[in-house]
């Protein structure tokens, strides 16, 4: 077990990430921490930074070294950028902080901060091409990416700080104020004509880019919280921004979504992203939450753990990390996974369904028991819960709403858990149908692997104009899963109307009648159900079978 302590020192703000990675390789964030320091605002006319900017900093540095000795940080990783990297004095601040809180602070350059941007965004946003800009308080860094591969990258002196003092725009931004601004900013952007990509979207990685997706999302009463992957047009940008352009300081100080500490630095930083979207062409605007301290982490987990510091799948290496991370019976999970899945492709022309709805049955079955670390007999909301909160990089908002309701419904459907949240609305009654098609796919896996065994180890499933069939090839006879199944079989025939049938293969038995016995008992059982309206009990069911064979 390691618990590693990241340190970013930037031209607004100083943050402080521990995370902890466990011996099976899971990692969680365990502690945060942001002061506002404005190191931008606090360099004289030599580009020196003043005494009130080294005390300011020491002091968060020295409650930052406490932190990481309260939380026994085994690592930390400390990096500062723009504002101590230009400075006169920067490197003798760093020299005091090493001697005053023992943290060794690492002044990177604009292109490797460029880079480790680029890690945090790329492994945590399914986004083949784009460019990225991380805005921050001192600078700027524009990294062109295609198939998930750097092609170019600056660093401007250019952010939301220095932008705000240099033109004074900590109030109000009259037009004139707001032509020059523009015409600074894109003289700036027009030496790199790479930056000119229509059509290719703009990541947002910073405190403005944070701030300008809130904003939005409150305006159009977004059912979700989340800003990670967040996206929106280009013209409900400006649209923002057009508003935002005609208010004064204490006007945005009442904006929801919109803090105190950014309220006067908001126009200069949402000039830039203005002039982006004219340098770039860019249609649409994704919100990252990750970028520096998360690249830094990946940079440093990758090499201990001997992975690729760029994932080839983010959707599987997030979800993997969620599974050990709460450790359900992972052979069980694996075997449903297994399961559920030939029943999705066995049954495509019943269900219907695009193969992108795989990976979200896939995910759904994998951490579908999550929930039992909370509590069993109502484990299936809670997993629901825990999918919807996870960190579960590659799914858009609503693709990740669609998963945690699958696993919420492995039991049956209860429409009551999700009535009542506020992110239902993200999904149509198209998708609702959706959902009960993959949980019933997922309940059928659930009910053939009752006994957690493995009985049943292979399964082929088949359609007619009549009926689809199910053939089990099980060791032994899987008498319990045989019973499961039979509850969902009403709910089998109202979603695909068709019966099912469920027939046991001539493998692994003790005679070559066994498998015909089995099915014959399996189907006079179900028979004399539908003719009682009674469930025989797994118990007795089990006990007939086997005295039979």
């Amino acid at each position: 077990m390691q618990r590693i302590a990241i340190i970013d020192i930037g031209s607004n703000s100083a943050r402080l990430v521990i995370s902890h990675i466990y011996k099976n390789g899971a990692y969680n964030m365990v502690y945060n921490q942001k002061e506002a320091l404005r190191l931008s605002q606090k360099v004289d006319e030599k580009n020196m930074l003043t005494e009130v900017a080294f005390s300011s900093t020491i002091e968060t540095m020295k409650s930052f070294a406490y932190m990481c000795k309260i939380y026994q940080a085994d690592k930390t990783i400390a990096v500062a950028t723009a504002a101590i990297r230009n400075a006169a004095n920067g490197a003798e601040l760093v020299a005091r902080v090493a001697e005053e809180t023992g943290i060794q602070l690492h002044i990177i350059s604009g292109n490797t901060e460029a880079y480790i941007s680029y890690l945090g965004v790329i492994n945590t946003l399914n986004v083949k091409d784009g460019i990225i800009f991380d805005l921050g308080g001192g600078s700027t860094e524009l990294i062109l990416f295609k198939n998930r591969k750097i092609l170019e990258s600056v660093s401007l002196p250019i952010g939301a700080v220095n932008t705000t003092s240099m033109f004074n725009t900590r109030n109000v931004m009259p037009a004139n104020v707001f032509s020059d601004v523009s015409f600074f900013i894109m003289s700036r952007l027009e030496k790199y004509p790479w930056l000119k990509q229509n059509g290719l979207p703009l990541i947002g990685v910073g405190g403005t880019a944070r701030t300008v997706a809130k904003i939005i999302q409150r305006e159009k009463k977004y059912p979700a919280t989340k800003i990670h992957n967040y996206s929106y047009t280009a013209q409900t940008y400006r649209s923002f921004f057009n508003r935002l352009r005609n208010t004064n300081l204490d006007q945005r100080k009442k904006i929801s979504g919109l803090s105190s500490e950014r309220s006067d630095i908001i126009l200069a930083g949402s000039s830039i992203i203005s002039c982006l979207l004219e340098a770039t062409g860019a249609k649409k605007l994704i919100s990252s939450g990750c970028g520096l301290r998360e690249g830094l982490f990946f940079d440093y987990y990758s090499k201990e753990n001997h992975v690729p510091i760029i994932a080839k799948d983010i959707l599987r290496m997030s979800r993997e990390n969620v599974l050990n991370l709460y450790e359900p019976d992972q052979q069980h999970s694996r075997h449903i996974t297994h399961l559920v899945l030939s029943m999705f492709d066995g049954w495509s022309e019943l269900h219907g369904l695009r193969k992108n709805y795989r990976r979200l049955l896939e995910t759904a079955a994998l951490l579908h028991d999550i929930g039992i670390t909370i509590n069993f007999y109502s484990h299936a909301r809670h997993s629901a819960y825990m999918i919807l909160n996870a960190k579960l990089f590659g799914l858009t908002h609503k693709e990740q709403v669609i998963t945690a309701a699958i696993a919420g419904w492995h039991n049956g459907v209860s429409k009551n858990y999700f009535k009542d949240r506020f992110y239902k609305e993200l999904l149509s009654d198209a998708n609702w149908k959706t959902i009960n098609k993959l949980a019933l796919l997922l309940a059928l896996a659930e009910s053939l692997d009752y006994t957690e065994t493995s009985q049943i180890h292979v399964i082929e499933p088949s359609i007619s104009k009549k009926n689809a069939t199910l053939k089990l090839y099980a060791q032994g006879i899987p008498s319990i899963e045989m019973h499961q199944i039979q509850e969902h079989l009403s709910w089998f025939k109202k979603t695909f109307g068709v019966e099912l049938k469920v027939q046991l293969a001539p493998e692994y038995h003790k005679g070559e009648n066994d498998t015909a016995i089995a099915n014959d008992a399996y189907n006079e059982y179900t028979q004399q159900g539908k003719k009682n309206g009674t469930v025989n009990s797994f118990a007795q069911i089990s006990s007939d079978i086997l005295a039979e064979v």
